[in-house]
């Protein structure tokens, strides 16, 4: 019995890390004509801190809406669901926090909720 104990512990124990890094579905985020923030910059920050998600041209193809405006200092993220309800908004002093904030946000329940809306 102590035998079987261990045994089940130890597969837990060794299969724990591959569940917890296991790949997030992939998502795909379209930048609103009213961005201001550079596509270019939105995308070094997502690579980093969400490589499950990328940014699309294509409107169709897209999980969200990411319009993205403000400056250094000062920046204001909002994700909108298709059909144009705001589901989610940040306001940051630094970019990589707003794109942080984002990404925390695309891959939890909640945004699962509004994408199946």
């Amino acid at each position: 019995m102590t035998k079987r104990i261990l045994l089940i512990m130890a597969v837990l124990f060794l299969a724990g890390p591959g569940i917890l890094h296991a790949q997030k579905k992939p998502l795909r985020l379209v930048l609103s004509p009213a961005s201001t923030v550079p596509s270019a910059d939105i995308v070094k920050n997502l690579i980093s801190k969400c490589p499950n998600v990328s940014i699309t041209l294509n409107s169709k193809q897209s999980d969200f809406m990411l319009e993205a405006g403000g400056w250094s200092g000062n920046y204001k993220f909002t994700v909108f669901q298709k059909g144009g309800r705001a589901v989610f908004s940040t306001s940051t002093v630094l970019l990589s926090n707003s794109v942080k904030d984002v990404c925390r946000f695309v891959n939890s329940a909640q945004a699962t909720e509004a994408m199946s809306r």
